[in-house]
């Protein structure tokens, strides 16, 4: 008996959800919604089982973000993606990895909801204009001048940074090393001096920085002071957090947070930490994703 094609595209259906709401946890409620349709659904009127999941996930992941969006309006703070821990495999994949990052999610961020959802289908996934079409109730012809004005929009705000894995790892392993150790020059010789540093703890975490910190100088007499006031046994642990270097950070030996790094020119260029304790959940296991 073959699986239910449900479960056999489970992994891109659920990569599909989380690329358009930036939330593995909305994401598994789009699946959760999207596989109580397809159980009352004629199977033998279905000649594409992927691209009708992909539809019903792609019009329920639509629902999610007209409501998602209001919640965000009154947001404490900077607001992240919700972050997910993947494998090295997803790295290897350049263009899933890219698409997964923090900085590409955070400048889908910036998209409506039908300009992200034709820019997700049509860049990340290749899925034809029509079929793109009927999933956002446009037609082919204004689909493909919405893809257009996305993937515009997207390139002029996304870093396009081509880094070998290699470099990635060693110039990762130098900042956790200052940052663990508490050495201050070390981290100033690893951070571009215009680094940028984006918190997000919901306001849940006490002393996390509520705007964007910009600079090698602010941001290391940021994390000084915090260590001085705090004094808390903390450690950072390289992981692949969203296709990209990263790491999981503890105190105590709780998790309390998920770094995101930019990598270029041998140096940090962008940090994305976050904080908040209802984000930080799913990061015991790595997220199954596909395309």
């Amino acid at each position: 008996m073959s699986a239910d094609p449900f479960v056999t595209h489970r992994n891109l259906l659920f990569t599909v959800a989380y690329e358009l709401l930036g939330s593995a946890a909305d994401a598994e409620d789009v699946l959760q919604e999207s596989w109580l349709r397809w159980s009352r659904v004629d199977r033998a009127e279905v000649r594409d089982p992927r691209a009708y999941l992909v539809r019903i996930v792609t019009r329920q992941a639509l629902n999610h973000l007209r409501t998602l969006s209001r919640r965000r309006e009154d947001y404490v703070g900077e607001w992240l993606p919700e972050p997910v821990l993947t494998s090295p495999d997803v790295a290897d994949d350049v263009e899933l990895a890219e698409s997964l990052s923090m900085a590409t999610l955070t400048v889908l961020e910036t998209l409506g909801p039908a300009e992200r959802a034709v820019f997700v289908l049509r860049e990340v996934f290749d899925v034809p204009y029509d079929e793109i079409a009927d999933a956002v109730d446009k037609t082919p012809a204004a689909v493909r001048q919405i893809a257009h004005r996305a993937k515009q929009h997207v390139a002029a705000r996304r870093p396009r940074v081509e880094v070998a894995r290699a470099e990635q790892e060693r110039v990762l392993e130098r900042f956790l090393d200052a940052f663990n150790t508490g050495d201050l020059q070390g981290l100033m010789d690893v951070l571009a001096p215009d680094v940028v540093s984006v918190a997000d703890s919901g306001g849940k975490v006490r002393g996390a920085a509520r705007r964007p910190i910009v600079g090698a100088e602010k941001l290391v007499a940021y994390l000084a002071g915090s260590i001085r006031k705090y004094a808390v046994a903390y450690r950072a642990v390289p992981a692949w957090v969203n296709g990209g270097p990263g790491a999981l950070v503890e105190v105590d030996g709780q998790l309390v947070g998920a770094l995101s790094v930019t990598i270029d020119g041998g140096l940090v260029t962008r940090i994305y930490s976050v904080a908040n304790p209802d984000k930080l959940a799913r990061l015991g296991a790595e997220a199954a994703l596909a395309r």
